[in-house]
């Protein structure tokens, strides 16, 4: 699905006041099912975590610090921000049947399920121990987080898009259309019709005029 149409679906979605968030979005159909109309849910407290203060980013390589995990590091797949959570790959998991009918028990899989951000720490590059991070800003005027324990600054994920690019690493092929070709204006406006014009560059004659209509 195009982003574009993720992005159109997202703002026509108005959520009631007490929606419960989930792992999935508010419009499709599975949210709907765990939230239908006129249902009364218990309300679930999250702590409100400021958009500059959240640390960790889809990317990331973190540890567990509470639970059946406690003591692996993962890496981070998706941050539902609505919820403080965070889906770390291969963590948290349980197993559940799918697809099953009267004649077939369904498959076994393990999912991953989510787990407080305050229950993982990121990782610190430089002796890959969990830390404790601020975002601080460089010289140049890069924001960027930064050890407490070590002081280095831990780079932010670089994450390959559904097509397998990576957007940071990628390069121009002799085919890819350069950003000053693209940028170049190609286009000149005129009050001509598309008729008018094709005419025009074809050179054919044409002294008959459409006749002029008025709307009132």
């Amino acid at each position: 699905m195009r982003l574009t149409a993720v992005l159109s679906m997202a703002a026509r979605v108005v959520v009631p006041k007490d929606y419960r968030y989930g792992t999935n979005r508010p419009w499709t159909a599975a949210a709907k099912r765990r939230n239908p109309p006129g249902k009364q849910r218990r309300k679930v407290f999250v702590e409100p975590i400021a958009q500059e203060d959240w640390s960790v980013l889809r990317g990331d390589r973190v540890e567990i610090l509470e639970g059946k995990d406690k003591g692996k590091q993962g890496k981070v797949i998706q941050v539902f921000r609505k919820r403080n959570w965070v889906m770390v790959e291969g963590m948290n998991t349980h197993h559940r049947y799918i697809g099953k009918t009267w004649d077939y028990r369904g498959t076994y899989i393990a999912t991953e399920a989510p787990i407080l951000l305050r229950n993982v720490a990121l990782i610190d590059p430089s002796d890959r121990k969990p830390t404790e991070v601020e975002w601080k800003f460089t010289e140049e005027g890069d924001k960027v987080r930064v050890s407490l324990r070590t002081g280095r600054i831990i780079p932010k994920p670089v994450v390959e898009r559904r097509d397998g690019i990576v957007p940071q690493q990628w390069k121009d092929g002799p085919k890819d259309t350069s950003p000053e070709d693209t940028l170049e204006k190609t286009y000149v406006p005129s009050l001509k019709t598309l008729e008018e014009e094709v005419m025009e560059k074809l050179g054919i004659q044409e002294n008959r005029r459409h006749q002029s209509s008025y709307w009132y």
